[in-house]
């Protein structure tokens, strides 16, 4: 296979380079996961999990990388301008795959370790190596195990046992350059017992060249502690993104995850979840908002290792054109993991005769005193209700447009922070009008 080739002479052609300036951690896994890349190969239909989303095409293209670890010539906090009103985050910038200190010093609770990862893993290896790639070295994704092998830099939040982090943060990553260009992305944000946060993950395309964003993140949550995770992504149709997320939950933590998809090209989402301690609760949620070739693909693992522990999945996907969604979620209950709930749904619409969805639900139990439940649906608009908004004065259009609006509702409910909910309605409303060519007053989106 091409590709599969390309990437392995890529690795051992810039080895060298690869470990210049490279921390510890970083470097040393390297070689293990490149072996395992190699032994997985890249993902093709063959694979049952990526049977609706071929990788393929994209990974054939002749991608720039950033392996000296150029930067671009203006800051871009300097030309960043989607900031939520009201919400006043904390700004952290990653551009392409290379993480842009902030100019003004940024104040966090005393022990929070923020900003590059390849520098904090140099500064705090004693707090942050341990967790580094502690979650992906387990998983047979072969992206995944390319992404260790290839990474060399990203963002690291590490908050330390009962810090309180009261103001949201948000991490902005863009996509710059006027060529093709591969960014190798990681993520680690580790809470310790007690912990709390709220992070909010953007990812942005700076012009209309062929991005492909390969991004692993792993997630702890120790004991009491409470993350809410919000990612949005907003970029074009010549992106390809795929992402795994690995998180790790310990007794009693609490975790929110709601992932926004309102512009993309082909998007990658897997998702795999551990309960490891009784007592701890997830709510998993998603919106995919899609048209003309575009795709989105979600797989959820949630694996309920220690009983009494409680899942919520639902996930939903509005397509128009010729769009195509999946979504692959699984539920594994674990023997001796008794009071278990795990409840999973998904809902689709298809808004054209063109769009297709794909679907697989799967509950996986081995304990019997359990409350498990899943399904998913799959229509199109309503007529009757058509027809009653169209009685009371809406064109077609405008009626078809508040109907798709109230079927996502839901997801965005569960946004807690208000001012970042009523930005993502906004959004969607441009989405669904066919207004949205940038989010708001930002100077860099296309």
């Amino acid at each position: 296979m091409k590709a599969q080739e390309t990437y392995s002479n890529l690795f051992k052609n810039y080895r060298e380079v690869l470990r210049l300036s490279a921390a510890r951690a970083l470097d040393g896994a390297r070689d293990t996961a490149f072996a395992r890349f190699e032994a997985l190969g890249l993902p093709t239909g063959k694979n049952e999990d990526y049977r609706y989303c071929d990788l393929l095409p994209a990974l054939e293209v002749d991608y720039g990388l950033n392996l000296f670890r150029m930067g671009i010539p203006a800051h871009p906090g300097e030309v960043f301008r989607c900031d939520v009103p009201t919400l006043s985050t904390r700004l952290f910038f990653v551009v392409n795959d290379l993480y842009y200190p902030n100019k003004k010093p940024i104040e966090l609770p005393e022990g929070v370790v923020f900003g590059s990862l390849n520098e904090q893993l140099k500064a705090h290896p004693e707090c942050l190596e341990r967790y580094y790639n502690a979650l992906c070295s387990q998983s047979q994704d072969a992206m995944a195990a390319l992404n260790t092998a290839m990474v060399q830099d990203g963002f690291v939040l590490y908050i330390p046992a009962g810090v309180q982090v009261e103001q949201p943060l948000q991490l902005v990553q863009m996509f710059q350059g006027d060529i093709d260009i591969m960014a190798t992305r990681r993520l680690l944000v580790v809470l310790e017992e007690g912990a709390s946060a709220q992070l909010i993950v953007c990812d942005h395309a700076m012009s209309t060249a062929k991005y492909f964003s390969n991004q692993v993140s792993e997630i702890f949550l120790g004991k009491g502690a409470r993350l809410e995770y919000y990612e949005m992504e907003m970029t074009h149709d010549k992106v390809t993104r795929v992402s795994n997320t690995y998180i790790s939950q310990a007794a009693d933590s609490d975790l929110l995850m709601n992932n926004i998809g309102l512009e993309n090209g082909l998007t990658r989402n897997n998702v795999e979840l551990i309960f490891q301690e009784a007592g701890a609760k997830a709510d998993l949620s998603g919106l995919s908002l899609l048209s003309r070739q575009q795709l989105s693909d979600n797989h959820v693992v949630v694996n309920h290792k220690a009983g009494g522990c409680n899942s919520n999945q639902t996930f939903k996907y509005v397509m128009d054109g010729a769009a195509r969604g999946v979504f692959g979620g699984k539920v594994l209950v674990q023997p001796g993991a008794q009071q278990t709930v795990a409840l999973q749904s998904n809902a689709n619409l298809c808004t054209s005769k063109e769009a297709r969805m794909h679907a697989m639900p799967q509950l996986e139990i081995y304990a019997d005193d359990v409350t498990c439940s899943h399904g998913s649906a799959t229509g199109q608009i309503d007529e009757n209700a058509l027809f009653y908004m169209r009685q009371r004065g809406l064109s077609e259009e405008e009626a078809r447009m508040f109907l798709k609006f109230a079927f996502a509702g839901d997801i965005v409910e569960r946004i807690s922070l208000k001012p970042l909910q009523a930005r993502v309605r906004m959004l969607i409303g441009k989405r669904f009008r066919g207004e949205l060519s940038k989010c708001a007053e930002c100077n860099i989106c296309p």
